[in-house]
């Protein structure tokens, strides 16, 4: 029985590497569409084929990279003695770190 937090920790750093890919999709899509429509952002000047193929590609990559992140904590979460909540909030801030650091880092 997983009693501990590292276990839940360890496992979303890990799933935050692939994780790089589906948050990158959404930041572009949100860059490039509703935020630029809004003027908070200039939108990539070559992108000029719609938002119709975006959207397919970015809802398929973030509905895979979803189901493959509850399957992975599902599990878990039954195996540890944190709280729901404690659990959860670790499961989805954990996969944002290694964004973080590529950010942080560049």
């Amino acid at each position: 029985m997983t009693k501990h937090w590292s276990a839940p920790l360890l496992v979303n750093l890990l799933l935050g590497i692939p994780a790089v890919a589906p948050i990158w999709l959404l930041w572009y899509l949100a860059v490039n569409w509703p935020l630029a429509e809004l003027g908070l952002t200039v939108r990539e000047p070559t992108e000029n084929d719609g938002m119709a193929l975006w959207l397919v590609i970015v809802v398929t990559v973030v509905a895979l990279f979803g189901l493959i992140w509850w399957l992975a904590n599902r599990p878990l979460r039954r195996r540890t003695t944190l709280a729901p909540r404690t659990y959860w909030l670790l499961s989805v801030l954990a996969p944002l770190l290694p964004t973080a650091v590529l950010i942080l880092i560049s």
